[in-house]
């Protein structure tokens, strides 16, 4: 199992300051994310868009993909083996891009969010962002042995009226993280289960801020 990108070099020319990751949600895929890139306005980056391992059972045109399983009856089917795949492939870009780990940030929505948390705390990363994801169950076991100065910052970003991952999970998140000494930078926005253009101008600054 591998996962199918797509790319883009920074638009400068020159080498990328820093290489960016993007997981998509449940049901979504890569170009989606990707669709986003001319509102995020960093041009010396380069960005990588991952599809999900699986295909999204519910999608009319067959483009939807997913992490794992979110229905009741199979909830999680599938996490391991997209945490496998996601933390081999992310080990793999350096060689891809030439941008090592300790540059890179990785960053989710939804549930690319939190596979974003899943795997990112367990890697060499130059910071996490977790946009209006959660935490998996148990997904904190491996990394409460670490030492906290090894853990890369965690950017958590949530929509107030979010119906389809309540706020309070974005809010358990930062604690659970905050509990194991992670530095985390939290936001709410006055949205739903959606990336806003005022998020997407903070995900910028933390960038920026994160790796120049």
């Amino acid at each position: 199992m591998s996962l199918e990108f797509i790319t883009v070099p920074p638009s400068t020319g020159l080498s990328p300051l820093g290489l960016i990751v993007v997981l998509h949600g449940w049901g979504a895929n890569a170009q989606d994310v990707a669709s986003l890139l001319p509102l995020l306005n960093l041009p010396a980056y380069q960005f990588v868009f991952p599809n999900a391992p699986f295909p999204y059972s519910y999608s009319q045109a067959g483009t939807g993909r997913a992490w794992y399983n979110l229905n009741m009856e199979n909830m999680y089917q599938g996490l391991t083996e997209s945490r496998e795949v996601l933390t081999e492939w992310m080990y793999s870009l350096e060689s891809i891009t030439g941008v090592p780990l300790s540059r890179t940030i990785l960053s989710g929505f939804s549930q690319g969010g939190a596979m974003t948390l899943d795997v990112g705390l367990k890697l060499p990363m130059a910071a996490l962002v977790c946009m209006s994801g959660y935490l998996h169950p148990g997904a904190l076991n491996n990394v409460e042995t670490l030492d906290a100065t090894s853990l890369p910052p965690v950017l958590i970003t949530h929509g107030r009226q979010d119906t389809i991952v309540p706020l309070q999970s974005a809010l358990a998140a930062c604690k659970a993280l905050e509990s194991l000494g992670v530095t985390v930078q939290y936001q709410e926005f006055n949205m739903g289960h959606e990336i806003s253009p005022e998020m997407l101008e903070l995900l910028r600054s933390f960038v920026v801020n994160t790796i120049n």
